[in-house]
Parts: structure tokens; sequence; C-alpha cells
């Protein structure tokens, strides 16, 4: 049967004629080397040119990734050797290697070193630590050396291919070669060593259009392919399939199997001749140069063929034709107490490997049946099963496919696209051909079949069609106990739930439709993402997938086990070390912490059965339990969450959505977090919790919330004190609607002056405490006074000019018969009986009142007023200044005396002798006050401009132009001073809002 190949072309690149390529283990990059004289790299994965830089202008014949170094080297036909940093592109050594065109160039896997090969027959080793030295020459070809290879399982052998129609091995430290092997009938272009330790083997392609493939311990040729139409140019085994590639430059690529020798596929691109092919260890990617550009190609499965027994702890895998075992018991045994936590997740586990022997095939997949007695191997269009500990043949035919049942005796096989065998026991039950024909085939509970119509499910005893689905998945896994499966496609994946009583039913009632049962399957759920690998543990599906993550799927919640930082598969889980297993394409084995009680409780919670949860959930550890809470969350077992949880941010959202204020209270102080106060406050309000309400608003400093909560409550005690609290804390508004409320007056005035709010302040004395007018605009001239002299001096004073406000008496009066009411608190219930203030007229009160007696003002006007207002407080006395412009003046008229009379003279001078003319003006200067003291001066002043403002705005008023409009006209007010005002002309009184 041929070898199943998957090729799959993942890169061209059209170019000039490319004479090598190479490809970097870690970065999706393909090199590629030019006959124009520059090197391009290509990145595979977004199909783009990633960087590109010229060389020299004659061909480039060799080029190679260092990667330990971030290093290109080149070789050309100038016969020089450059160094290039393939990240700056910069040029950072060249040195001229051979005295001919450079043919090759390999790159010691270990050491600094490089073997280059050239046109002179010369082969050289070079050590870039010892500034690029040559350390050895290797002299004994005596045509070209086209090519040189290092031995991959022995770093100090290599290989060389020659025009001079032979090959040389040689070993590093001898200049002369161990052995020539010789055979071809004409020049040797290419050579490569067989990259597994089963097989000694060269291969080597010529110019006499034969493959040859060599035994290089007996010295001998195995094996000549034939089939190419001109000389072969390149030639290579693969890293991990039992393939060969050749190209020539016929311009094909063959592929010929490795064991067999059989031609499994030829390739023809159309892109002219073919020269070079390179292969990377650990990758399927093949890269090949031609005339017209390079190919990059995807040869095989990435996943490797590997099997793990969950029930023995051992993994079997295949490395090239040879099956190995891992047992994992010696790695991961748990302590005494049955602890695995020194295992690190995601390290890579150090596995006792045992060789199991060869295998008759190329093994593509292996498999344990389900109880891990036996393991199969199919590839080759064949399959053998063998016992899983001695390796020992049991059963074995031909298969393109091969798939176990969930009883570990029962399997299908799939032998082309019409027939598919059904054995038990090893021994052939049934057959059967599928209506639609059979592309694929699963296994488990249900015998699937895989068709261009979609999923066709049969039970395996009868082969009876259960049910058709209309999709085509890629993999079908089933759960343990056959109640849940997971068909995945390319793009998402569906959890159904399988219901064998309806198919039993359907049968007993001979009610069996043709298309099978509709009642047999449930959809639970439907996720968009790609999976890789699968296994279910109980009801939850774990799962890896094509963003590298590990994630479970459990009752519609998917949770993220862990990031990879590579492709990883899955190979099982232990339930008794909690450790969930995986594998790379290199057959690193790692394991990652899955707790067995968590799966399970989530599980028994997911089949309702609650009684089995509680008894796990204590051997759920501590840190786990926050996770199963969310998922309990998910379920809607909010209650049973609250009490799981451990996480004090989820206790407390679900603590607030379950309404359990104590539970909420006490974590809301445990936390002192503003945002869980204002949670609470809203919740403890929604329960009618006007307390605790009052105690999450304050620590939430929610001062808003406070006032709605006082005021709506009526406590007048709250509101007092939330007044001083808002106060310290700046909350100014608040505090000022908290002492209007309570009928504090005076606290408002001076909290717009103490907030510099001096306009504001101005027009709620004129409003509400009139009696306050006169300080008031005195800081109010002290205020612009800084700012603009004329507006200052231009502010009336009721003081002293009381013919500018008009029923001035009236609002003083008002304002001391509301003085009494304004400290009463009227209780809530009182409303429906006091009037309203909008219809109150509380002048027209205070004069009803003042006729009937019961209100009396003691001052008869308003200056008796502001008089005794000011005798009650205390001042500097006025004539201070005075005081000091008087000792000012004196002390300048002596010593303008004593200038012209010096004191020496004074004894001897008489009166008549003296004259002093100044006397006379100084005295004349005193007996005018205005002259004498400033303050004086100024006061006149003052009141010759208040004359000519009075005698302007009468006119303006004669003009019929209102002090509104001046008030809206203002430019130096603000608009809340603007607003303020025409609220305060409008009310033109003193009212309790208490």
């Amino acid at each position: 049967m041929p070898l199943r190949l998957d090729i799959k072309r993942k890169l061209t690149a059209r170019s000039d004629r490319v004479k090598c390529v190479d490809l970097h283990p870690t970065e999706p990059w393909m090199l590629a080397s030019l006959y124009n004289g520059n090197v391009h790299i290509w990145n595979y994965e977004t199909q783009t040119l990633a960087k590109n830089f010229e060389v020299c202008d004659v061909p480039v014949r060799a080029a190679r990734f260092v990667t330990r170094k971030n290093w290109v080297l080149t070789g050309s036909d100038d016969m020089q050797v450059r160094v290039f940093n393939y990240n700056t592109l910069e040029r950072t050594h060249s040195f001229e290697a051979h005295s001919d065109y450079v043919r090759s160039i390999v790159v010691h896997p270990v050491q600094p070193y490089i073997l280059t090969s050239g046109d002179d027959m010369l082969i050289k080793l070079w050590n870039w630590e010892k500034s690029w030295s040559c350390q050895q020459v290797f002299e004994g070809h005596t045509h070209y050396v086209m090519q040189i290879v290092i031995n991959p399982k022995d770093n100090n052998t290599f290989v060389s291919a020659s025009l001079d129609r032979t090959l040389k091995v040689w070993q590093l430290g001898s200049s002369t070669p161990n052995f020539t092997l010789e055979g071809h009938e004409k020049g040797i272009n290419c050579v490569d060593y067989y990259p597994g330790g089963d097989k000694p083997y060269l291969i080597s392609g010529a110019d006499d259009h034969t493959v040859k493939i060599w035994d290089y311990q007996n010295k001998t040729c195995v094996q000549t392919l034939e089939g190419h139409a001109a000389n072969v140019s390149a030639a290579c085994f693969h890293p991990g399939l039992p393939v060969m590639l050749t190209g020539s430059e016929d311009g094909t690529v063959r592929i010929w199997h490795s064991g067999t020798y059989r031609l499994e596929s030829s390739l023809n691109y159309g892109l002219e001749r073919v020269w070079t092919i390179s292969s990377l260890k650990g990758s399927n990617n093949v890269a090949i140069g031609y005339d017209e550009g390079s190919i990059m190609l995807k040869v095989g499965r990435e996943e490797p063929a590997v099997s793990m027994d969950v029930n023995g702890g051992k993994i079997i895998w295949a490395k090239h034709s040879e099956l190995q075992m891992a047992n994992l018991k010696k790695v991961d045994a748990p302590d005494s107490k049955g602890d695995t936590s020194s295992i690190k997740d995601g390290e890579i586990l150090s596995v006792e490997v045992k060789d199991m022997g060869s295998c008759e095939i190329y093994p593509q997949s292996i498999a344990h049946n389900p109880n891990g007695r036996f393991v199969v191997v199919c590839g080759d269009g064949e399959y053998i099963i063998y016992t899983a500990m001695a390796l020992r043949n049991k059963a074995f035919g031909s298969a393109q496919e091969f798939v176990w049942a969930q009883d570990s005796s029962e399997y299908a096989v799939r032998e082309g696209t019409t027939t598919i065998k059904v054995f038990k026991n090893f021994k052939e039950k049934k057959s059967f051909r599928p209506e639609y024909g059979a592309d694929g085939i699963f296994g488990g509970w249900l015998l699937g079949v895989k068709s261009l119509s979609g999923l066709a499910l049969y039970d395996w005893e009868s082969l009876d069609l259960i049910r058709r689905i209309e999709i085509q998945p890629r993999h079908v896994f089933w759960s343990e106990n056959g109640e849940l499966v997971c068909l995945a496609t390319d793009d998402s994946y569906f959890i159904l739930r399988f219901d064998s009583n309806a198919v039993t039913t359907a049968r007993e009632n001979n009610e069996f439709p043709a298309d099978g049962v509709d009642e047999a399957f449930e959809v639970l759920g439907e996720v968009q993402e790609s999976v890789k690998t699968g296994l279910w543990v109980g009801d939850c599906f774990i799962y890896t997938n094509n963003l590298n993550r590990i994630n479970y799927y459990v009752g519609g919640e998917i949770v993220t086990i862990s990031h990879l930082d590579r492709t990883m598969y899955l190979l099982g889980y232990v339930a008794r070390d909690n450790r969930l297993y995986l594998g790379d394409k290199e057959l690193n084995i790692v394991s990652y912490n899955l707790q067995l009680s968590v799966l399970e409780y989530q599980t028994a919670v997911m089949r309702s059965d609650f009684d089995t949860a509680d008894r796990i959930l204590p051997t759920v550890p501590s840190h786990y339990r926050t996770r199963v809470a969310h998922f309990l969350e998910k379920q809607g077992f909010r209650q049973q969450a609250l009490a799981v949880s451990t996480d004090l941010e989820h206790k407390f959202e679900l603590a607030v959505q379950l309404g359990n204020l104590e539970i909420a209270y006490e974590l809301a102080k445990e936390a002192c977090s503003v945002q869980k106060w204002r949670q609470l406050g809203e919740l403890a309000t929604a329960k009618g919790n006007l307390e605790l309400t009052e105690e999450c608003l304050r620590e939430a400093q929610d001062f808003g919330g406070l006032l709605l909560l006082a005021t709506s409550s009526g406590n007048a005690e709250m509101v007092e004190k939330l007044a001083d609290s808002a106060v310290d804390n700046g909350k100014n508004n608040i505090s000022f609607v908290c002492y209007m409320l309570l009928g504090k007056l005076e606290k408002c005035l001076n909290l717009l002056i103490e907030t510099d709010r001096i306009p504001e302040a101005a027009f709620f004395a004129r409003t509400y405490l009139p009696s306050q007018m006169s300080r008031v605009v005195g800081l109010w001239r002290e205020s612009l006074l800084r700012v603009n002299e004329k507006a200052s001096q231009s502010l009336a004073d009721p003081k002293d000019y009381e013919n500018l406000f008009p029923d001035l008496l009236e609002s003083l009066k008002t304002e001391q018969y509301l003085k009494p009411e304004r400290q009463k608190l009227f209780p809530a219930t009182a409303y429906s009986s006091l009037p309203s203030l909008s219809e109150r007229q509380p002048i027209n009160e205070m004069k009803e009142s003042e006729e009937r007696g019961t209100f009396t003002f003691a001052f008869p006007s308003v200056s008796e007023f502001y008089k005794s207002l000011e005798e009650t407080i205390e001042e500097d006395p006025p004539s201070a200044m005075s005081d000091k412009d008087e000792v000012v003046e004196e002390t300048e008229i002596l010593d303008d005396f004593a200038a012209k009379y010096p004191p020496s003279s004074w004894p001897s001078s008489t009166e008549a002798s003296i004259n002093f003319p100044e006397i006379k003006m100084y005295l004349a200067k005193y007996q005018n006050p205005r002259e004498a003291d400033a303050m004086t001066k100024i006061q006149e002043d003052l009141d010759e401009t208040k004359i000519i403002l009075h005698n302007t705005i009468e006119a303006v008023l004669q003009r019929g132009e209102k002090l509104d409009d001046l008030v809206s006209k203002s430019e130096g007010l603000s608009m809340q001073s603007k607003a303020f005002y025409k609220t305060a002309r409008k009310t033109n009184t003193c009212c309790n809002l208490g």
C-alpha cells in the first residue's frame, strides 16, 4: 500500500534563480540565495518578503543561518565568505575563503566552526571565535567539491560530494579522508545523511541521472534509484518521515520511501530546474529552490505518532520505525502524603525511555485500546496490533484508518472509501458499505463514518444507523460513560448529549427510522474555537486549541488551564496524580496540575447530584474554591457559590446579588472600598435598612446620597451633622443647602464669605439678612479694591445711603420678626397644615403682627439700627491714623526748624533774632481739617463721588431703565450672582425653609 502523505504548499516565492535554501529553526523564515547576488528571507506564515539585501554582483551559491549569533553566512563566486547580522542586515565580517567559487557552507551544531568547499577542490574549517582563522584544510578531491554535510549522529565526521564522482567521509582533525565511496558514473552534485539511528545510510545524486543509497559502515551501495530525466542536483532525507526527496534539472521533485525505495510521489510546480532542497529537524517543512523561485512544502502531519495508557501510566511513541516506551510512574510518583507538587507545570519531564523494537511498517499513528492492554500501529496502508508491554504481534491487516470501540475487544478498519470492517476479539464480525461512502471513521461508544453527506453514527453491535448529523467533523471525542460527545470541526466544536434510552425505546416499539432516531442526541452547546486534541474527564472536556491554550469546557463555561509556548498534543489524564500530560512533535513530555476533585465536583453539579458534590467539596483545595464558585455561579447556584468562594471580591458580588446584607456588610468593612460601600448602600436602600444606608453613604463619602436620605426621612439632626461634615470635606454646596433647610441663615452667609463668594453673599444678605448688608458691602469693597478702585467706590452702604434701599426698614423688621420662627423645626406631619412658602407675604405678616402689638421693633430708623449695631462691634479707634499723621507732620516741622537754626544756637538766640515764616503756612494747614488729616480728605472725596454716582443713577432711573437691567448687563457679576439677585429680588423677604 502506498504511504499516506499529506503534501501542502505553504509558500510560492517568485525570484531569480535560487542556488541555496535554508530554514530558520525558530522563526518562520526561509533563506534563499540567488544567482543575481542577492539574498532573500521569506516569511512563509505571512507570505511576505521579510528581508532582502545585496551581497555582491556575482552568484551567491551558498547561504546558511547561524541562529546562535543571529547571522547569515554567504559564499559566492568572488571567493568571499560574508557574515551578515540578519536583524540589522549589517555586514559584520568578510574574508576570502577559497581561490575559486565557493560551493557549500555548513555550520557545526555545537562548536564555533564552519566548513566551506569550493571549486579549488579544497574543504576548509574556520573558527569564528579566533578571528575567522582557518583551522584545517582537507585535500583529496580531484574536482569541484559540490556539497558537504556533517553527520547528525557524530558531529566530528562529515561527508563531501565532488564532481570527481566520489563521496569522501572525513574526520575533524585529520586532513585525509577516512574512506571514499565510488559508484556514480558522472559527477556527484549532492549528498545527505540519514537522520535516524537505525540505518548508517547516505544518499547522493549525480549527473548520471541516478540517486544512490550507501551504507557507510559497510562502504557499499545498497540501492540505486532511477527515474529522473536529467542531472540530479539535490537530495535529502526527510527528518521525520520515512521518505527521501530528490530534485533534478528535469524540473521534478521525487519522493521515495526510505524503507522500500518505492516512488511515492512526483511533484512538478513549473518553475523549471530544481537546484536545492533543504529540510529542518523537528519540522515537516521542506524548502525547494528553482530557476524561477522557491517553494515551501509541508510534508506529512505535524502531530507525532504517540499514545498513552492512562491506567498504566505508560507512553508509547515512534521514532522513525522504532517504538519506544516511557514510564511516567518513575517520574512523578507522589510522596508519602500523595503530593506531586514538586513537578512544575509545563516543565519537560525527564522520562526513562525503553526501546521496544522495530515496527514492520512506518508508524503514522499509534493508539491504545481503552483498557491499555493492546496498542495498534497504523501506516503504509496497514495496521498491526501489538501487546502493549512486550510488543508481540496479535493481529494485522490492511487499513487506511483504524479505530477502537469503547469495548476494548472491538475495533473497526476502513480499507478504502467504500468498505468498513468491524472486528471482535481479533476476528472479523461484520463488514458493510456506508450509503454515502466513507472518507473517515471515528471510534468510541458509536462507530462514526464521515462522508460528503455528513457524519453517520452506527451501533457497534447491530450496525443500525443511530443518527445522521449534517456536519463533517475532524475529530469525535466520547466521554467515558458515553453520555456526552464532542464533534470538532475546523473552526468550532459542538457538545451533544447521547440518550441511549431513546434508542432502546425506538427499537422496542419498532419505530426505528431509516435515518436514525432524532431524539438520540441533544445539542448542549456550540463554541467557536478550533480543537486540535481533546479528551473527557467526567463531564469536563479538556482540549488544546489553535492558539496553543489548554482549556476545558464544563456546563457551558470555558476555563483556561494554561497558555503554551508551542504546539502541544494531549496524551491523557492520570487521576491519581491530578496531572494532565501533553507532548510535542519532538516527543518532549510535559504535565499540568488539574485537580480531579474539581472536575468531579463540577461533574456532580452538572448531573444535579448535590449530595455527591457536598461530599467531594471538602477534598477540593482551598485555592481552587474560587474557580468552583465561578462555575456554580454560571450554573445559577449563587448561594452555593457564596459558601464555596474564597475570593473576597467574588464573595461580595455574590452577597450583593443574593441581597445578603450581613455578609456584604462584613466584607465591605474588611475591604474598606468606597465602591463596595456604595454598592452596599444601594442594596440597603432597596431593602429599607436606612440605618445601614446612612453608614454606607458616610463610609463612601456620598454627601449627595446622605442629603437625599436625611431630607426624605426628615432627620434634622442628620442634616446638621451632614452640614458640618460637608464643610470639613469641602462640599460647600451640600453644606449650604443643609444650613438653608435648618434655617441657619447666618451660617449660609458666613459660608459664602469664607468661600470668597462675596457678591452672592451681598445679595443673600439683601434678601434674607438685611442686618448684615453693611458688613458684607464692606467686604465687597475691600475685595473690589484690589481689582477696580472705582467699582469699589461705587458700592452703596445702606448705613450711609438709606434712600437707595427702599423698604429697608420693613426688611429689617421682617428679619427680626421671622428669626424666632427660623429656629423652630416643624415635623413632616405638619406639612399639610402649614401655608406654602410661595403664598406667604412676610412683610404683611410682620405689619399685621406689629399692629396687633405682638411684635415690636426696637429702633425707629435704619440709621439708629446700624448705629446700635456698630456699638456692639469692637473696633480700633478711628483717630489712630490721624494721630499718626500728626506725629509725622510735627516731626517734619521740627526737622525744618533744626535745619535752619541748629540746636547749638538755641541758648544764645532770642525771639527777635529768629525768623521762621514757614510757621504761618503750617498753622494755616492745621486749621484746615481737609489738609491736616488725609483720612478726612479721602472721606470728602468719597462723598463727592457718591453724590455724583447717585445723581447718575437717578438720571438713569428717570430714563426708565431699571436696576434689573443694570444687573443683567453688568460684566462684573458672574452668572450665579445674577441668578441669585433675580431670585432674591423676586422674594425680597425672609422666610424659614426649615
